[in-house]
């Protein structure tokens, strides 16, 4: 090997090349999987709540890779950490452990407030924790009167991850439908109605599964009592409560966990997404000694979770938070952008809490028939604010979603809450003059 490659002096523009956003997104269609469909852009660049597409252009990122980018990009002591903890021991099987790994699974327990006995299980992502959690619910097979539990109950609007277990949790058709048969034994009920879950948690429970706040379904947050509901539920049939905080957890409400303050203690919680702050790395987290023995050793397992450079990731995004004052910014920012939000004309609704907000639209200054029947305005409304330099989505036609940095400010916030009703307008007007095209 030459001292050039023994020092690394390669720049990575020399490995990837470079070209036009047209040029990339061409590649992409040769070269990848069409499963994500056509990127909307190809972003080269970030800067804290900002990033920058191939062609140069800027945008305000209020989706933070769907609410993973905790601290923005490239957060200087992340990365630095990253690098060090990179220069020195990038991965070491899991027959070894590591100082990151042991620290992170620490600072986890205490921060869910996890009782003594508790324990974490290192994954890769959101789908890989819930996958751990579904193992860990079918470890609750017996009743105490001997008998076999054998179903799982989760909720109608439900997502959980589309790997097989977690997609049957899941409950879009459209994703579970392809892929059928699904893992077998789980129900969905409809969400938030106490007395559907009431109904379907009986002695051949295995385990409830739910979100806090249902992100892919619109930002939907369960109703007040819906929590204690179902750990009541659940602890007098002897199931186990598993709570997905993979989108709402690590600071995305304000608090580190959105269970925070409704008084129940879960058997376990699932975390990912902002856990990183943009490094790949997920969680379960298990509530007692009980729920902790349930899997042992050669269950299960994963080849990269917990290795030194995402732990450390976590560790350096955890620390940044705590001293930062990322959560107080949350709250007042979220609370900032909720209410200049709702006080607009074209807003008919706004729920979520903290920085996890979806907005119901109505049309231009809130007249609702300017909108073309069917159309999907806020598919239309995303599309506008790309080209207006904002990066938001919508799960639903009428919903458009903000998972921004937690470090978002109220001076940026300002900015998009300025922009929205020309967004709006704009949106109507080509569904309007799309809808007279095709006629």
């Amino acid at each position: 090997m030459t001292s050039e490659n023994l020092q690394g002096h390669r720049p990575l523009s020399e490995l990837v090349g470079a070209s036009s956003g047209a040029s990339w997104l061409a590649r992409y269609s040769d070269s990848l999987m069409g499963v994500f469909g056509t990127p909307q852009r190809v972003l080269v660049r970030g800067q804290g709540c900002y990033v920058w597409d191939a062609d140069g252009k800027q945008y305000l990122d209020l989706l933070g890779g769907i609410a993973v980018n905790a601290l923005g990009h490239a957060h200087p002591f992340v990365t630095s950490v990253i690098s060090s903890q990179l220069s020195t021991l990038g991965h070491v099987s899991n027959f070894f452990t590591s100082p990151t790994q042991v620290a992170l699974a620490e600072k986890l327990l205490q921060l869910t407030g996890a009782p003594a006995g508790s324990k974490v299980f290192f994954a890769n992502s959101g789908t890989e924790a819930n996958e751990a959690a579904f193992k860990l619910a079918r470890r609750n097979a017996t009743n105490a009167a001997g008998g076999k539990r054998t179903k799982v109950v989760a909720l109608e609007g439900a997502f959980h991850g589309r790997t097989m277990g977690a997609l049957a949790l899941t409950a879009k058709k459209a994703y579970r439908e392809p892929f059928e048969p699904l893992p077998g034994g789980v129900v969905h009920v409809p969400f938030g109605d106490i007395d559907a879950l009431a109904d379907a948690v009986d002695e051949t429970t295995q385990a409830v599964f739910l979100e806090p706040i249902q992100g892919e379904a619109g930002v939907v947050p369960l109703p007040p009592g819906y929590l204690a509901a179902a750990r009541k539920l659940t602890h007098d049939a002897g199931a186990l409560l598993i709570v997905d905080e993979v989108q709402t957890g690590m600071g995305r409400t304000g608090t580190w966990l959105a269970i925070e303050g409704s008084g129940i203690v879960p058997d376990a919680v699932t975390l990912a997404k902002g856990l990183g702050g943009g490094f790949p790395i997920g969680a379960l987290v298990t509530f007692g000694a009980e729920n902790s023995a349930r899997l042992s050793a050669g269950q299960h397992g994963t080849t990269f979770g917990g290795n030194p450079v995402a732990t450390a990731a976590a560790l350096a995004t955890v620390h940044a938070i705590e001293t930062q004052g990322v959560l107080a910014n949350v709250r007042a920012v979220g609370e900032r952008l909720r209410t200049a939000l709702a006080a607009l004309p074209e807003v008919a609704e706004v729920r979520g809490r903290g920085l996890l907000l979806g907005i119901d639209l109505t049309g231009p200054g809130g007249d609702a028939a300017q909108v073309p029947d069917g159309a999907n305005l806020a598919a239309a409304v995303v599309n506008q604010a790309l080209e207006a330099g904002f990066i938001i989505n919508a799960p639903g036609p009428r919903t458009i979603r903000l998972a921004p940095p937690l470090i978002l400010t109220a001076a940026q916030a300002d900015t998009f809450v300025a922009a929205l009703p020309a967004l709006v307008a704009a949106a109507t007007d080509h569904l309007a003059q799309t809808a007279k095209e095709t006629k």
